[in-house]
């Protein structure tokens, strides 16, 4: 059984969130992705803006690798929400709030936020205190990983209907899986009904950095090994559409960071763009 004791959410579920927010707060106007809710479940110690990985200029790359894949994601939720899909499954959902946010478009379908027990419960008591609360659409899935449960059976006894297309989303975590973990997450993915797409964000090898950012992404590597989460899974992007294409998927996609900015950081006037070559997005359909 699932434990359901609330535990406050991992470390870099926190960070994610207090980015977002500090991309309304000090990167120049319009925000790629508007989010201040992640700040407000948080509601970390004040001072929260002086941490060494808050700093504006030094993050500023990665604040807007987390704002432009979320922006991306959700633009293709909207899409095929627009098609008919009426499904949608976030794994590793840590604080998300596009149900909060956007709920006049989720409010339509039923979400599925799929993560370890403690900090789900923990995110459902901050969700009612702070007033939005957890709406039947909105389905909080419990998974103990460690324990080897899986979120598929997890999504089925929540209500997940298999007969229906989805969307399914996964950003930030594939590099902490084993090759073989994201293996079994593809080819359960690629089994879903027809009309199903996946988007999952993935790590390239660190050497193929910017040399500008390669320190800052040894630096995180360090920093996630000495947390006990080292990053152990890379993909060089045609190794990542290969691997895709043999679990069953009818078409994949490469979305770079190049795209990202293009399609969301063009003409900017503080210059921010999400870092060549880091974290990217795989997207794959049924």
């Amino acid at each position: 059984m699932t434990d359901r004791t609330a535990i406050a959410p991992e470390d870099t579920a926190v960070r994610v969130a207090l980015w977002r927010a500090l991309h309304v707060e000090v990167d120049s106007p319009p925000p790629v992705l508007e989010d201040r809710i992640g700040l407000e479940l948080v509601a970390p110690a004040e001072g929260w803006r002086n941490r060494p990985d808050m700093h504006p200029q030094f993050i500023a790359p990665f604040r807007a690798s987390i704002v432009g894949r979320a922006r991306f994601i959700e633009d293709l939720v909207e899409e095929r929400r627009a098609a008919g899909v009426g499904q949608y499954v976030i794994l590793g959902a840590g604080l998300d709030t596009f149900a909060q946010r956007k709920s006049e478009i989720a409010s339509r379908m039923t979400v599925f936020e799929v993560d370890q027990g403690g900090p789900q419960a923990w995110k459902q008591q901050r969700l009612i205190e702070c007033g939005y609360g957890v709406p039947d659409w909105l389905r909080l899935v419990p998974i103990d990983f460690e324990a080897g449960q899986s979120w598929w059976d997890g999504v089925r006894a929540a209500g997940f209907d298999s007969a229906r297309p989805a969307v399914v989303a996964s950003t930030g975590v594939s590099m902490y899986l084993t090759r073989s973990a994201i293996t079994a997450t593809l080819r359960q993915v690629a089994a879903l009904a027809p009309g199903s797409t996946f988007a999952m964000s993935f790590l390239l090898p660190i050497e193929m950095s910017e040399p500008a950012l390669r320190p800052a992404m040894e630096l995180a590597a360090k920093g996630a090994a000495a947390r006990g989460t080292p990053f152990i899974s890379f993909f060089r992007p045609e190794e990542m559409l290969d691997l895709a294409r043999a679990c069953g998927f009818r078409q994949v996609k490469h979305v770079s960071a190049a795209e990202i900015t293009a399609r969301y950081f063009a003409g900017r006037a503080d210059g921010l763009r999400p870092p060549v070559n880091a974290e990217e997005l795989l997207v794959a359909s049924t």
